[in-house]
């Protein structure tokens, strides 16, 4: 079997991948991880289970190549494993112990954790990041059941464990899940000078105009460089209310003009989004005028969010950003966020 490092360096020599030394650096930890899980689990009555590996938290800046080597790293296990972005899960943990409640059990975090450790041997997360409350409040207990019943945790975030829940609502209470992580976890940061990510935009449009057949072929093919993959939907629960996103893979996220504007979403609403996502292909943002001012207000609201998150942008569009917005009230409010679909769409945009 190749190891991590081997599989890297094909990669490299047939150009799909560019050497880094700093993702070559943590290789290493990953063979490790994969070479422990890859040790047959031999029990018996005087024979105890071995320890888990310690798992590993990767962070670092965006586009410096967390998700590819999660990518490489998961695609070569040979354990029950799951790769899965952390909101996502997150919510399936939240849903799963409202039907424990719902079915009378009292302890309902115990059931959903035992649940997960009876098909995994790792669980691998996207962007481990923690806004919500209700998540903070639970993560400590839901971890420590998991890694008590051996399952290994590997993933990537942009902050460093300490940051998680920064400023959050009785933050006292989360940082003993914080010290569980470093307990668990190596703690690697990818130091790398390389955004990945800019450099593939580096020259290449961002802004399609007009909504061409051709266009929409561009677009589907910087999404598909971009994801990956298809991707799947990403919910995001806001305030009890939920947002869906169509598709969402490795950070980057794609919807339409009507899924995130045609609908009565707000400030929250995209603020939330902003958080979530680091890539947003927005497609079809059509002309705007006073026949759909309540939608031209809504996409002004979404424009500034991603701005103030410096979430890129990838969009397409009836007119360029100066002419989506001629007559009708809102007009001179919308020169501000035509001027930042101008900035965006430059090539150090986010960096």
């Amino acid at each position: 079997m190749q190891s991590l490092t081997e599989i890297y360096d094909q990669r490299c020599a047939w150009g799909d991948l560019t050497a880094d030394p700093a993702q070559e650096a943590v290789l290493p930890e990953l063979e490790r991880i994969r070479a422990a899980l890859a040790e047959p689990v031999r029990k018996g009555w005087f024979r105890k289970a071995p320890e888990p590996p310690k798992g590993l938290y990767l962070w670092g800046g965006v586009g410096r190549g967390k998700s590819m080597l999660m990518d490489l790293f998961v695609g070569s296990l040979t354990v029950p494993a799951r790769r899965v972005h952390f909101h996502a899960f997150m919510q399936e943990i939240h849903e799963a112990m409202h039907k424990a409640r719902a079915d009378g059990i009292e302890d309902t975090i115990k059931p959903v954790a035992a649940a997960v450790a009876a098909e995994l041997r790792l669980l691998a997360f996207d962007e481990m990041q923690i806004t919500d409350i209700t998540d903070a409040m639970i993560v400590g207990r839901l971890f420590q059941l998991l890694f008590e019943a051996g399952v290994v945790v590997v993933t990537t975030s942009n902050r460093v464990p300490d940051d998680l829940y920064k400023d959050g609502l009785n933050r006292q209470l989360f940082l003993p899940f914080i010290d569980l992580l470093k307990d668990k976890l190596v703690v690697w940061e990818l130091v790398s000078p390389t955004d990945y990510r800019q450099d593939r935009l580096a020259g290449n449009p961002t802004y399609f105009t007009p909504i061409t057949p051709a266009n929409r072929t561009a677009i589907e093919a910087v999404w598909r460089d971009f994801a990956g993959g298809g991707g799947k939907p990403l919910t995001l629960k806001v305030k009890g209310r939920e947002v869906v996103i169509p598709a969402f893979r490795n950070g980057i996220a794609r919807a339409t003009f009507y899924d995130l504007c045609g609908k009565m979403l707000g400030a929250a609403d995209y603020l939330a989004l902003a958080e979530a996502v680091h890539v947003l292909v927005l497609e079809d943002i059509p002309t705007l005028s006073r026949n759909n001012f309540n939608e031209a207000k809504r996409f002004v609201t979404l424009i500034d969010a991603l701005y103030e998150a410096k979430v890129r942008l990838i969009c397409s569009a009836a007119a360029q950003p100066e002419m989506l917005y001629l007559e009708g009230e809102g007009v001179f409010e919308f020169e501000r966020t035509a001027s930042r679909l101008r900035e965006m769409q430059s090539a150090d945009w986010g960096s």
